[in-house]
Order: C-alpha cells, then sequence, then structure tokens
C-alpha cells in the first residue's frame, strides 16, 4: 500500500512505518495523522506482521503537530455558543487522539527508532509504542507548554506510567530538552546508539528476534501488560488466567515443545 506522508513496508514479518514529510520536518498535517491511524490499524489486522518499526526520513524524527494544522482549532471561534465552540474542540482533540491510541491498541508491537528531535505530538506517539530507540543526539521535548497549552495527546497519561513522575512533571512545566543519556536514566528509552544507521541496524535486529517468537504469545503478552499497566497485581493475574484457558493449548505451545527438545528453531504460523 502507499500512503502520502509515510512510507510503509513489509519485510519477514516486520512492517517498516516512515514518517516521510522530510520538508516539513515530519510535522504531522491532517493527512498524517489520518493516515497514521489507517498504518497501525493495517498493522493490527495483518497477519504477516508480528512487530512494527516507526521511525522518520530527513533531519530529525518528528517536530510533532503541523501548526497549520493546530491554528485551525480557531474556525471555531465562528461558532457563537461557547458549549457548541468547546464540543468541536472537544471532537477535534480526540480526533488526533485516535491515531496515537491505535498505536497503542495494534496488537502487535511497536518499536519507535528516534533520531534527533522527537517534539511536541511526536512524543505523545512515542509514549503509544512498547519499545522506544534513540540516538546519542536525540532529543525529546513536551513542547506544548511553550505553546500556551497542556499536552493533550497522550503523553501526560502515558509517560508516568513507565518514566519517573517526577522527570515528567520537570519536562511537561519547563519543556526542557531531555538528551539521549538522560532519557535513558529515566526509563524514557530502552537505550541508544551512536547514529542513525546503527539505530536502525540495532532495532530490526530487535524485531527480528520479536518476530521469531509464537506470535500468539507476543499478541498475548502485549495484551497483559497492557492490562495490567491500568489494574491492580490481583485484577492483573486474574486476567491472565482467563487468557490462559483460552490461548495456553495452541500449536505455537506445541511447536515450542518440539523446538526444545530437537533444538531446531520453531516454525510458528501466523
Amino acid at each position: 500500500m502507499t500512503f502520502e506522508t509515510f512510507e510503509y513496508s513489509v519485510n519477514a514479518g516486520i512492517a517498516h512505518v516512515v514518517l516521510n514529510r522530510p520538508e516539513k520536518v515530519n510535522a504531522l498535517n491532517e493527512k498524517a495523522w489520518e493516515e497514521l491511524k489507517e498504518i497501525f490499524e493495517l498493522v493490527d489486522r495483518t497477519p504477516e506482521v508480528r512487530v512494527a518499526i516507526l521511525s522518520g526520513n530527513g533531519k530529525l524524527f518528528s517536530a510533532g503537530i503541523d501548526l497549520q494544522l493546530l491554528m485551525s482549532v480557531k474556525q471555531v471561534e465562528s461558532i457563537e455558543c461557547p458549549g457548541r465552540r468547546s464540543e468541536q474542540i472537544m471532537k477535534f482533540v480526540k480526533q488526533l487522539q485516535a491515531p496515537v491510541n491505535a498505536i497503542e491498541n495494534c496488537s502487535k508491537p511497536v518499536i519507535a527508532a528516534i533520531h534527533n528531535g522527537c517534539i511536541g505530538g511526536a512524543l505523545d506517539i512515542i509514549a503509544a509504542c512498547d519499545l522506544r530507540y534513540c540516538t546519542d543526539d536525540a532529543y525529546f521535548t513536551i513542547k506544548e507548554i511553550d505553546m500556551g497549552m497542556v499536552a493533550d495527546l497522550g503523553t501526560l497519561q502515558r509517560l508516568p506510567k513507565f518514566v519517573k513522575p517526577a522527570a515528567v512533571a520537570e519536562m511537561a512545566f519547563t519543556g526542557k530538552k531531555v538528551a539521549a543519556i538522560e532519557a535513558k536514566q529515566i526509563g524514557l528509552v530502552n537505550d541508544h546508539f551512536a547514529d542513525k544507521e546503527t539505530l536502525m541496524s540495532e532495532t530490526v535486529k530487535i524485531a527480528q528476534l520479536i518476530a521469531s517468537k509464537s506470535p500468539l504469545s507476543i499478541r498475548g503478552t502485549k495484551e497483559v501488560l497492557r492490562f495490567t499497566r491500568d489494574h491492580s497485581v490481583e485484577d492483573g493475574l486474574h486476567h491472565m488466567a482467563i487468557w490462559n484457558a483460552a490461548m495456553l493449548m495452541s500449536d505455537d505451545l506445541n511447536q515450542a515443545f518440539i523446538s526444545a527438545m530437537t533444538k531446531q528453531p520453531a516454525q510458528f504460523k501466523d
């Protein structure tokens, strides 16, 4: 499939999703947000895709939301009724939240490969990914505070779940740039690499390892991790018991046993 603002390809079970507006430093316009949702819904429903890598072409990963799109919200000023005006703004925000949610709701693991700047709305996007890796020159900033806004697409909701809450608060209150070394220290990224070439090479290796595992178990693991994040340990264990009651006795389990006995790589169906 071809897209206007992304490059999309699938190779050996890995979907490569690449932001492709380098002339606009990968700022996401309305079309880009629409395609982001469409792509990760496609990844979710495509059996041969087992994992996805999200990266960006050009100078930096992404400058976040396109300012022209952001300014379009001022059109609601023509609505006289305050209630109806607020209703339209809420719809606009939820419309932009939906593509980010599509990444988190995708049943396949999503790996963010970030080089150079990850700004504003781009941080919302990577917060919804499962794994994050970056280059040594990468930096992350909650830029909305410098625009007189509260970050509204998921950064403030998701980051405190896996990043030190005080570090998130500092980023959100100050708009400071967090460099790669600090990003790893606070849990924002899993690791960082010297340059983009190394970054992509290493993330592909990680994706290949994930793709070699039982797809059913990988999808189940993502679902259980996501559920557990937002529930108590007791609820999480109960959810896990229900999940395995439904999914444990699978062809993948048999393949894993055969692989362990024969010392040969398991051959899992998509």
